[in-house]
């Protein structure tokens, strides 16, 4: 699995942002905000995305209505699993991957591991 490319991975955290579903020219008018984007261009990303099923979308009208069909931490965590899967000596990747981690991430990672732990146990 690849990540996304840079204009994909704006859309889709716009996407991921909304809370609801989300159109084409709503994406575009908070991405015009902050750069020069055509409206075609965004639709084009978002039908790519689609496409490539990492958006749903439904009819409404003349428009389509779109929402993520992975949450921003599944897609993370796809992403993790394919670094283990290809990143070579998977026991290496974690050891490097583990001494980049900040003490509080390393926390964090303590408390995920012992209640996984314990769900395993029950």
């Amino acid at each position: 699995m690849r990540g996304f490319g840079e204009l994909e991975a704006v859309v889709m955290d716009r996407v991921w942002d909304s809370p609801e579903t989300i159109t084409v020219r709503e994406v575009f008018e908070a991405l015009k905000t902050t750069r020069d984007i055509a409206y075609t261009t965004v639709m084009s990303t978002m039908d790519n995305l689609h496409r490539k099923g990492w958006l749903a979308r439904e009819r409404k009208g003349k428009a389509f209505l779109y929402w993520p069909t992975l949450t921003r931490e599944e897609y993370s965590a796809r992403l993790m699993r394919d670094a283990l899967d290809t990143g070579g000596d998977p026991g290496v990747v974690l050891t490097r991957f583990l001494e980049q981690m900040t003490d509080d991430e390393s926390h964090r990672l303590r408390g995920v591991f012992q209640r996984w732990a314990s769900k395993e146990t029950d």
